[in-house]
């Protein structure tokens, strides 16, 4: 701006040079004009300063290796569209909990595109720290503070695991109360006042010479359980989370339920209990929004 300001000081008085020694119609009509360009250059300052808000659009969700892109767009009206506007853009990743700083440029309703960062799955956090406006001539110069804000989560890609889980290992059969009266399971267990006659056990209740309940059982299959571990190093976080992803993707396409378990270092384990591909998702975007504890040398 400095620049413009010297610029603009010597181009006037280079008119006013001229018009001394040039009193002639065109020589008045530059120094008008130049000395008309100050009001101006400031009143469209002042009413872009007011009336300019910028706004950002994004996806919401995409996946590592994409190419997106963050539209940035000024919007306002009249002279105001003439202003130019460099925006400071602060990026914040929940995973490593860092911020980044970008300015962008932009002008009237032009749109401006930033890239994203797509090297890594994680949640990522896009906010407008700062708006500079200038006017057309940049001589003068408002700052406002920002308001948009707008988040993206960069998914990891499922990849299979290097070994397949056996199915067998993973279906876990356990013994659970029934509801059905003609299960040809069961347990025995002790008369309560209460429960139904036509349930006693007879023969075992005459070998113990007390009353014994048939309660009716069903075989039941326990949680599989998948374990991630939250580590600093991003590539082979993002191997694990796109096995993980696929592991879990396999399960479900074959109808069994399980637990993801993530295990941050010396950290309280965190759990989600993945019946479907909804809860799937769920996990999936709450995960990239967790802190990776740092882990500790042995240094």
């Amino acid at each position: 701006m400095l620049k413009n300001w010297i610029v603009y000081i010597l181009a006037l008085i280079g008119s006013v040079v001229f018009f001394l020694f040039y009193q002639m119609w065109l020589a008045w009509y530059c120094v008008v004009l130049l000395l008309l360009i100050f009001p101006l250059a400031l009143i469209m300052c002042l009413l872009s300063g007011f009336s300019i808000k910028v706004h950002l659009e994004a996806p919401r969700y995409i996946k590592i290796g994409d190419e997106a892109y963050i539209r940035v767009k000024a919007k306002g009206s009249g002279l105001s569209k003439l202003a130019l506007c460099r925006i400071n853009l602060k990026i914040t990743e929940y995973m490593t909990d860092t911020i980044r700083k970008a300015k962008i440029f932009a002008q009237g309703d032009m749109n401006n595109q930033y890239a994203i960062d797509t090297a890594h799955c994680g949640a990522y956090t896009y906010t407008v720290d700062a708006i500079r406006v200038y006017d057309v001539f940049g001589l003068f110069c408002i700052k406002k503070k920002g308001r948009a804000k707008c988040e993206v989560v960069v998914r990891p890609i499922p990849s299979m695991p290097d070994v397949m889980p056996e199915m067998n290992g993973f279906k876990a059969k356990v013994l659970a109360k029934s509801n059905s009266p003609y299960s040809e399971i069961y347990d025995v267990r002790d008369y309560v006042i209460g429960d139904p006659i036509k349930n006693i056990h007879w023969k075992a209740s005459a070998k113990k010479d007390k009353l014994l309940i048939k309660e009716p059982q069903e075989e039941k299959y326990g949680h599989a359980r998948v374990y991630l571990a939250l580590k600093e190093d991003r590539d082979e976080l993002d191997k694990k989370m796109g096995e993980l992803l696929f592991t879990s993707i396999y399960f479900l396409s074959r109808e069994i339920q399980h637990m993801i378990r993530i295990l941050p270092p010396y950290k309280r384990e965190v759990a989600f209990d993945i019946q479907s591909q909804r809860d799937l998702d769920t996990a999936i975007i709450k995960i990239l929004h967790m802190k990776i504890p740092k882990e500790d040398s042995d240094d």
